[in-house]
């Protein structure tokens, strides 16, 4: 077998110059570590140099934390939960939905530090909403923790009635489907209400602007007739829903003159590109309108 030649050996590196001992060079490697360490300390304050800084992220897209300002001292905290069909969750937006707006807008105008719960199920109806509330599990657990309670519910009850075929449905023909909403609604406040009967949350329900489409996208699908009758029906169910509210003593908070006025008003421009949910705009709409609507004091 033939010997594989040597590699030859690099030209000389700092290590093999003559005369520099290595001693040396540690020495000098010692002196530059120590004259950094102390130009540091020097251009930092002593506070910034703990690793314990605090991160602004929400632990998760569900639970959102918004602190007031350290300035007042306030060391109150209110958690607001919202519970609700897929307006509440936000469905479409891709955006912040209105409970988080709404919470963070109450800690900056309140001086509190708050945090908001998102417990919106898309496609939920009121008796699904009743049937997790009556029940022990990690939603009704949830809700016991809230001091304030919003709460959207009911526009998928009335699925059934979707289509044009309803055009002539009369107020006998739907009455049930929008009285057993508000029946359910008041169950609800009822149910959220003896959750924690020593420490009452502050309860705002919504009502809708439109329970199916609406704007521009509402009558291109559906059609001028069929977005009167949805309007006609949308009325009828925002009675019932307040009226349980207010029965339970609680705010019913009408989301329908905010996106429509008198109900001329197109709300085309609050509305995310499947014309039935709301978009960034059509959540801080509501964030603020919900806002307005709050009792003051804050528990």
């Amino acid at each position: 077998m033939l010997a594989m030649p040597m590699p030859e050996h690099s030209p000389g590196t700092w290590s093999r110059r003559p005369g520099f001992k290595i001693g040396v060079f540690a020495a000098l490697i010692t002196v530059a570590i120590v004259v950094a360490l102390s130009a540091i300390a020097q251009a930092y304050p002593a506070g910034l140099r703990s690793k314990g800084v605090a991160s602004t992220t929400a632990p998760t897209s569900r639970v959102s934390v918004t602190r007031a300002s350290a300035s007042a001292g306030i060391s109150r905290s209110i958690t607001v939960v919202g519970i609700g069909d897929s307006v509440t969750s936000g469905t479409n937006c891709n955006c912040e939905p209105f409970l988080g707006l709404y919470a963070s807008e109450l800690a900056s105008q309140q001086d509190l530090t708050t945090s908001a719960v998102n417990l919106g199920v898309p496609g939920w109806t009121s008796s699904q909403m009743l049937a997790s509330l009556t029940q022990p599990g990690a939603f009704r657990d949830q809700v016991a923790k809230a001091d304030i309670l919003l709460v959207t519910i009911g526009a998928n009850d009335l699925n059934p009635l979707d289509e044009n075929s309803s055009i002539g449905c009369s107020a006998s023909c739907y009455e049930p489907l929008v009285d057993s909403v508000g029946r359910n609604v008041g169950l609800i406040i009822a149910a959220a209400q003896a959750i924690h009967p020593g420490h009452p949350a502050t309860i705002l329900v919504t009502d809708y602007w439109n329970v199916f489409q609406d704007g521009d996208v509402g009558t291109a699908e559906n059609g001028a007739a069929f977005q009167g009758f949805s309007d006609t029906l949308t009325r009828a169910e925002s009675t019932q829903v307040c009226n349980a509210a207010r029965q339970a003593g609680v705010t019913c908070v009408s989301l329908y003159q905010p996106f429509k006025g008198d109900g001329s008003q197109n709300p085309t421009s609050l509305l995310a590109a499947d014309g039935d949910h709301p978009n960034a705009a059509g959540h801080q709409l509501i964030a603020s309108t919900l806002l307005a609507n709050t009792p003051k004091p804050i528990p």
